[in-house]
């Protein structure tokens, strides 16, 4: 017997969903510590950067999230040789 698993509407839903969370939660780190950064740095230490930088990297994986359920492949270049 040949083991061919199909794949089924659930599990398709479910990566997408893995793929919006780990992306989402990924640029709201990279923003909170760009922010952190910025902050230190520039601004004496005040919170308004860090609370950007979250704002900002939410954002971002909301956007990509939402082009990757509304269709097509969201964040992938294909490159033609």
């Amino acid at each position: 017997m040949s083991a061919v698993k199909k794949t089924t509407s659930e599990q398709l839903l479910n990566d997408k969903w893995d793929v919006v969370i780990s992306n989402t939660l990924v640029k709201t780190a990279l923003g909170f510590g760009f922010g952190v950064v910025t902050s230190v740095l520039f601004f004496k230490r005040r919170a308004f950067p860090v609370w950007l930088g979250i704002g900002f990297g939410a954002g971002r994986g909301y956007a990509e999230g939402d082009a990757l359920f509304r269709g097509g492949e969201a964040g992938v270049r294909i490159v033609n040789p």
